[in-house]
């Protein structure tokens, strides 16, 4: 079994908090703690246990229903951006094996005030849940929301302008997934729930999944098991922030591992938002993050062409 880890635990309402000092506080335990582990738990994070009840519902409900009316919904032309995914399809870029999980995909429905071409496809309605779209974009908006707020935070900790991220990640291509891992029936060989990786985007808000498997690979190459209370979300960064802070916010590799034998009957579900910014929007190293001690060490991209590539690596876009 794999040690515990408790990660630092922060407010929200600090942040918010008209008090200088708490604002602060909550700036530098953020920052630090991007630096040092890449996660966080947050409290006071603005979703209400009435969402977080009819969210898990709908999606149980969802993923409760047969595998041909779940196919209605994937389109492999969109590379897994909206709508299901099915089990089995999607893999971490270092594996060839299949995660044990299925998955979908609530993404950006634009601003009122947006001018030009919608970049994005549309979310699908899923016809025999006529709450399940509600709730999910009630959610996407809350996340979205706290996201910005995180972002704030990290652009304080940056020595940047408070409001820095605001534009860039405003209408951005973020996704909520929410994701079933299916009881395992037969030994699964080297096939793991989610196996090792990085997440692709800024940062990441995982509503409390609803079984233990979180795993983060610390310093000295050990695995830990991460745990939250009920109350908290866990914050980690993606590795769209650390091409942007050139390596100084940390992109932990991650994993979620399948239970013991005698768990193997027991299903896990698991929310995580994936904050994006726009496509558009440039990945350069941060000048600030530069220096003769620190080299700039990634290419110039944009969003778009990073998850495009990134999409190629884990399997949902094929070449």
């Amino acid at each position: 079994m794999s040690p515990q880890l408790t990660i630092p635990l922060i407010d929200l309402n600090d942040f918010k908090s008209s008090e200088i000092r708490n604002k602060q506080s909550f700036v530098e335990s953020l920052g630090n703690a991007f630096e040092e582990i890449g996660f966080v738990a947050l409290k006071n994070h603005g979703l209400s246990n009435l969402l977080l009840d009819d969210v898990y519902k709908q999606i149980k409900q969802f993923f409760d229903l047969p595998t041909e009316l779940k196919k209605k919904y994937e389109v492999k032309e969109l590379a897994g951006q909206r709508g299901y995914t099915s089990f089995g399809v999607e893999h971490s870029k270092e594996s060839g094996v299949a995660d044990l999980k299925e998955f979908w995909h609530f993404g950006q429905e634009l601003d009122s005030d947006w001018v030009g071409d919608n970049p994005y496809p549309p979310n699908f309605y899923v016809s025999e849940l006529p709450e399940f779209n509600n709730v999910g974009v009630n959610v996407y908006k809350a996340l979205e929301n706290t996201g910005m707020y995180l972002m704030r935070a990290i652009a304080l900790y940056l020595n940047l302008d408070e409001y820095y991220f605001d534009d860039k990640i405003k209408n951005g291509n973020s996704i909520l997934r929410p994701i079933y891992y299916s009881p395992i029936h037969d030994t699964p060989g080297e096939a793991i729930r989610a196996g090792e990786h990085e997440d692709i985007n800024l940062i990441t808000l995982l509503m409390g999944a609803s079984a233990d498997g979180l795993e983060i690979l610390n310093k000295k190459g050990e695995w830990i098991a991460v745990t939250a209370l009920p109350d908290q979300i866990v914050v980690n960064v993606g590795d769209m922030l650390e091409m942007l802070t050139n390596n100084k916010l940390r992109s932990t590799t991650h994993r979620v591992v399948n239970p013991p034998p005698e768990k193997w009957h027991l299903p896990r579900y698991s929310i995580p938002f994936f904050l994006h910014p726009r496509l558009d929007v440039s990945l350069a190293c941060l000048p600030q993050c530069v220096d003769d001690d620190h080299p700039k060490a990634f290419e110039d991209k944009t969003a778009g062409e990073f998850l495009t590539e990134r999409l190629t690596e884990i399997g949902l876009l094929k070449k």
